[in-house]
């Protein structure tokens, strides 16, 4: 046991969504104190930086309601329970672009936000691109575009895409592609 370990108390659950789950845990501090902890619970999710054969990004730009504004990123989706994350990056990257890749990479998980969200994101890189017609869920309104890698480096250096999961994806496949 970590000397930094907090010990679970209790629980109680404070909402049961299609997305999510919240719940507030009281646990004890190394210290001897009690605490409580916001936690909300989410299945996982991927998301696939896919490379066309002129090194374009695949993008999907859509409507995000909490932050009231359009914003640009990779295409991604969550998990549905006992899904094997990179079927679920490559059924999701069909379903928002067309795209079928000849091979699909991971580029590790990340811990979006790990002070209250229990979500883990696998991400994939995805190369040699065949196309077919997107098959969207009935409330993800896309809008699909190529943008090259280069471009895409610059606009998360200049701060102009903040999604996290893009952000990741882009800068590991600029270190490990060394594009």
């Amino acid at each position: 046991m970590s000397d930094m370990q907090e010990i679970f108390l209790s629980r109680e659950d404070k909402f049961h969504g299609r997305v999510v789950s919240v719940h507030v845990d009281q646990v004890l501090l190394p210290n001897g104190h009690q605490s409580f902890r916001e936690v909300v619970d989410h299945n996982g999710g991927v998301a696939i930086l896919a490379l066309d054969d002129d090194n374009n990004v695949l993008t999907v730009t859509q409507y995000r309601y909490v932050f009231g504004r359009e914003m640009l990123e990779i295409p991604a989706g969550k998990l549905e329970t006992g899904e094997d994350p990179a079927s679920a990056a490559l059924r999701e990257l069909r379903e928002e672009t067309g795209a079928t890749p000849d091979e699909c990479l991971p580029l590790g998980t990340i811990l979006p936000s790990p002070g209250c969200y229990g979500e883990t994101l696998h991400l994939y890189m995805a190369r040699g691109l065949h196309f077919g017609a997107a098959q969207p869920d009935e409330d993800e309104l896309l809008r699909v575009e190529r943008i090259p890698f280069d471009e895409m480096v610059r606009r998360i250096l200049a701060g102009k895409i903040m999604d996290g999961k893009t952000v990741a994806a882009v800068l590991k496949a600029k270190l490990l592609l060394n594009l």
